[in-house]
């Protein structure tokens, strides 16, 4: 894969895109210090449509609300979205339509879509239209308006990518798409059409390069003392997992759940990051035999599996992989097993928006990729952008609510706990209520004829699917969490913090690893990859010793220079495994990669198990301020064990001090 085209392109699309957006807006009189009064009927003489009209003011409502920059930048994001998920599909043969929307069989810049414009079967098409254009000779328009109907006919199989866009997005497509050094023209010359076959790998780095500007801005205003909004979080945040690393995460969490139930060594043997159990003396095996009794009574569509800071679903997309293997291996078909999978055991979530829509597709090819009739199957899977209440409309909740006190009591529960919940994101702890409840009037709403209809199922029923996702417990709990220190966020997110998790309040990594300790049923998994700098300063040891109440079962310890993308010391991580239970004596695996200097190197070192100790957590307690010290000897373990101190042996004094 050529990061660096990818790379290139990406950089340049955000910049691209919002320019181009922007100068539509100008075209309908909105600059970001300048706006034409919203009820005008025409804009620099041309007199506009009624759909426009409505369309400009709602452009308006949304800067006045958000801001200028901000809503471009959305525009731009989403287009952006749509079109690399149109690209990946029509080189993968997805499109329902089997006509290709950029490029000819050849893979030249000629969109197929215009050639067969005459004979497309595509829902919505105004046939009469695109006679008018073709007459005409109007191919640019022809070409805009084929690719906004492909969009919203996408919206059947694929509506958390493409939601239908008679908003202000349509008024804000760019122009001259079909001119050498367009954005469409320039992802088609400058990414190699074989790189487009992994949709994980193609949307996860086009997402973070995409960012890449943006989170340079975030890091240069901190230094002036200008905090991270919530807005700001994805971009400040985001960074892509290494596959391996996802790799040794998902088969050692799910992995590990589902053969310590269910012996099986050929799917053990299929799975490349898989590390073996240490020996366990006779009495930590009979627990562990315990333990695994409720394994063995597990069925694959029982295991709820979530990453809570998704991002684009890397870790969404090889936990779905993982589970098909256990699937087959316990008698489904293929096709039964990715139908399950969708609808009982995956489950993401993420505070941006546009993260959650890529993650929401990874998961849809995912699908598709195993099961070629999944998009007529009308199944959409459990994946949500963060929402908030602020604002939620007090007349379309009375409607929803319909005089019942328990659906009353349930949703004021729901709104209080998730008012600004861009703020916090995942780590929020949301009351259980009786969800079962809510969504059979959800079933109600959508056969009423009521006003407030699209307001409840656009508005009440997002926010009601995240509340749930918040409130579950999980089977496995898998993800690489955000890493930002609590003082460069807002004043909310500190206080939220400080009163929630005083344990782990000095950075988000941390509050996550905590967070998802309580997301995990008893006995099960969770797979975190984080700053390691948990695993010994002083200021997380209170945490540590909540984190010892649970078995370690393994640790990737990775140091610095795991990402590629990053060099230096800056970012120094460890991934690792931890159970739900506390085993008496239990001897967890760890595999020491932090003198390796590369990621290639590290799991290189990995596999080949170079430096791979089993040791037992319990002597951490020993040890003072419990540092998962794995590394350290019998022999200095017994001497914090004995209580020997240095003056018990030599006399002890003060050598030379700086003054």
């Amino acid at each position: 894969m050529d990061k660096n085209a990818i790379k290139k392109f990406a950089v340049w699309a955000r910049r691209e895109l919002i320019e181009r957006v922007s100068q539509k807006a100008m075209q309908y009189g909105i600059e970001k210090d300048n706006i034409v009064d919203a009820t005008a009927d025409s804009i620099n003489g041309k007199v506009l449509t009624g759909t426009q009209k409505n369309q400009r003011r709602a452009l308006i409502s949304q800067i006045n609300a958000k801001g200028y920059e901000e809503v471009m930048e959305e525009v731009a994001y989403t287009w952006f979205n749509r079109l690399i998920a149109l690209r990946f599909m029509e080189v993968n043969g997805y499109l329902p339509t089997r006509v290709r929307v950029f490029t000819d069989e050849e893979n030249n810049f000629k969109p197929q879509i215009i050639d067969e414009a005459l004979h497309l079967d595509l829902d919505g098409l105004n046939m009469e239209k695109v006679y008018e254009f073709k007459n005409a000779n109007q191919t640019e328009e022809l070409y805009k308006y084929l690719l906004i109907t492909q969009c919203n006919a996408l919206n059947s199989v694929l509506p958390g990518m493409f939601q239908r866009i008679s908003d202000y997005t349509e008024l804000l497509l760019p122009d001259n798409l079909l001119r050498e050094g367009s954005v469409i023209e320039q992802m088609i010359s400058t990414i190699p059409e074989e790189d487009w076959q992994d949709a994980v790998q193609i949307i996860g780095w086009l997402y973070q390069y995409y960012n890449a500007e943006k989170k340079d801005e975030v890091f240069a205003a901190l230094k002036k003392n200008v905090k991270i909004t919530k807005e700001n979080i994805p971009a400040a945040t985001q960074l892509f997992t290494p596959d391996w690393i996802v790799r040794y995460m998902v088969e050692n969490s799910l992995g590990r759940l589902w053969v310590e139930g269910h012996p099986n060594d050929e799917l053990k043997f299929g799975w490349k990051y898989y590390l073996e159990e240490a020996q366990q003396e006779p009495e930590v095996q009979a627990q562990l035999a315990e333990i695994r009794k409720g394994y063995a009574a597990m069925t694959p569509e029982q295991i709820k599996c979530i990453d809570p800071c998704c991002g684009s679903g890397h870790i969404l997309a090889y936990l779905f992989d993982v589970l098909v293997q256990i699937y087959e291996s316990y008698g489904y078909t293929t096709r039964e097993a990715v139908e399950s999978i969708v609808k009982n055991n995956l489950y993401g979530l993420d505070i941006d928006d546009r993260a959650a829509q890529l993650a929401y597709f990874a998961v849809m090819m995912k699908a598709r990729q195993y099961d070629r009739r999944f998009f007529s199957r009308q199944i959409q899977p459990n994946v949500y952008a963060i929402q908030e209440s602020n604002g939620i409309d007090r007349y379309v909740l009375d409607y929803f609510c319909n005089g019942d006190a328990k659906l009353k009591s349930a949703m004021d529960s729901i709104i209080k706990e998730m008012h600004d919940a861009k703020e916090y994101g995942s780590i929020l702890n949301i009351t259980s209520v009786d969800f079962s409840a809510l969504y059979a009037r959800f079933d109600e709403v959508r056969d009423d004829i009521s006003m407030s209809k699209e307001s409840v199922l656009n508005d009440l029923l997002p926010l009601v699917q995240v509340a749930e996702a918040l409130a579950r417990k999980y089977d496995v709990v898998c993800t690489n969490p955000p890493y930002m220190g609590i003082s460069n966020g807002s004043g909310k997110l500190s206080t939220l913090v400080k009163k929630e998790y005083p344990d782990t309040k000095s950075d988000l990594f941390a509050v996550f690893i905590e967070r998802c300790n309580r997301m995990i049923k008893k006995n099960k998994m969770l797979g975190m990859i984080t700053q390691h700098s948990w695993m010994f300063i002083s200021t997380f040891e209170n945490m540590r010793r909540k984190c010892l109440e649970h078995d370690i079962l393994s640790m990737a310890h990775l140091g610095a220079r795991a990402f590629e993308e990053i060099g230096g010391e800056v970012v120094q991580t460890t991934s690792f495994i931890q159970r739900n239970s506390s085993v008496s004596n239990y001897k967890g695996t760890y595999s020491r990669l932090v003198a390796y200097t590369s990621q290639d190197e590290k799991e290189e070192a990995f596999l080949n198990h170079t430096e791979v100790y089993a040791t037992k957590q319990n002597g951490f307690y020993e040890i003072p301020g419990n540092p998962i010290a794995y590394w350290i000897s019998n022999q200095t373990l017994k001497a914090f064990e004995d209580k020997h101190l240095l003056k018990d042996f030599v006399t002890a004094s003060v050598g030379i001090q700086t003054g």
